[in-house]
């Protein structure tokens, strides 16, 4: 039985809808290759991420810090709360030609029970990237920014993030 809102697109095959992706979230290992640019360089590049997948929300994908390039990440003021993950710190990142993503990017120094695999990993939001890709896939931007969604392909909608969605 198809338990998704009328508003949901049906995904054609070898696509995910995110609204069969559970709520309170699963992280699932990932062995797509995740690059990201900033400042036209190449400042992370992973084949061990994590992807984050909760109800009408594109994933989020947390790459190990030992990915990123040296001196790339520096803390950033701020904090936030999410309910199942716990406290998230934010970082700073830095690119090439000078660049600076101030506070575009997030950890959980300790994670709640259920997400220990996201200890030592940073998610980041794409909007504040030159490009975050997914296999060679450019992402677009998980809209509205608050939840840092990567959107590609793989993934059908309509995603929560933008105007009027808030309720869902």
């Amino acid at each position: 039985m198809d338990n998704r809102p009328t508003h949901a697109q049906i995904p054609a095959p070898g696509q995910e809808s995110v609204w069969d992706y559970p709520r309170p979230p699963r992280v699932e290992k990932s062995a797509e290759r995740i690059q990201i640019t900033l400042g036209g360089v190449v400042i992370a590049d992973t084949t061990d991420a994590r992807r984050v997948l909760e109800t009408s929300h594109p994933p989020v994908y947390y790459l190990p810090r030992t990915d990123f390039a040296d001196e790339v990440l520096s803390p950033a003021s701020g904090s936030s709360f999410c309910e199942f993950k716990g406290s998230a710190k934010y970082v700073t990142l830095r690119g090439g030609n000078g660049i600076v993503a101030q506070g575009a990017g997030w950890f959980y120094p300790t994670p709640t029970p259920g997400f220990e695999e996201l200890r030592d990993r940073i998610a980041v939001y794409p909007s504040a990237m030159d490009a975050c890709t997914v296999d060679g896939e450019t992402v677009t931007p998980q809209e509205g920014d608050f939840y840092g969604g990567w959107i590609t392909s793989r993934v059908v909608g309509p995603f929560k993030g933008a105007p009027g969605t808030l309720g869902w």
